[in-house]
């Protein structure tokens, strides 16, 4: 609803100031959504099951600012595949139900923000593929579970989506 008065604000030649951004708290696998200082949305998440850090391989999420460098998965159906962010045209399930322990398949599902690093403790971003995408593990959403990317639930992905544009800065932090 509020978009669309945003719409019609924009139609008259109204300004709308925004300065969204979006900052994942690890400690409290929590995604927040910020527009000039208010919060706008919050949703939970998971992040890596094996911790923080940056090194190649490592499967940690790394902390510090990114930018969403692209948006991938328009109008997909939610749980489409993505391979390397190329839509597979397959589907996954949706589990709510607890799967224990890290994921031996992360898949990568519904929509994708490709992060990129713009602090020293995070150049790896990008070439790791850390990314904040949709998983047909919804159970496990709230445990730190993945493997290194920030994951949503399909509806949450979504939504997000349909928010942000690229460039928007990500900031992972540890706690607040």
């Amino acid at each position: 609803m509020w978009q669309l008065f945003l719409l019609f604000l924009c139609a008259l030649g109204t300004a709308y100031p925004q300065k969204l951004t979006i900052t994942v708290n690890i400690s409290e696998q929590k995604l927040y959504l910020i527009n000039s200082d208010k919060l706008m949305k919050q949703y939970t998440i998971s992040t890596s099951g094996r911790g923080i850090g940056d090194e190649p391989g490592s499967y940690k999420t790394p902390l510090g600012k990114h930018r969403i460098h692209k948006k991938i998965g328009a109008g997909a159906p939610l749980g489409t595949i993505f391979k390397t962010g190329i839509n597979t045209k397959k589907r996954a399930p949706i589990s709510t139900q607890s799967v224990p322990g890290i994921q031996q398949q992360d898949l990568i599902t519904t929509r994708i923000f490709q992060l990129e690093g713009l602090e020293k403790q995070n150049h790896h971003s990008f070439s790791r593929g850390i990314w904040i995408h949709g998983t047909p593990y919804e159970g496990d959403i709230g445990t730190p579970c993945s493997h290194g990317c920030v994951r949503m639930r399909n509806k949450d992905i979504c939504e997000l989506y349909d928010l942000v544009s690229p460039g928007i800065i990500v900031d992972i932090i540890a706690h607040s």
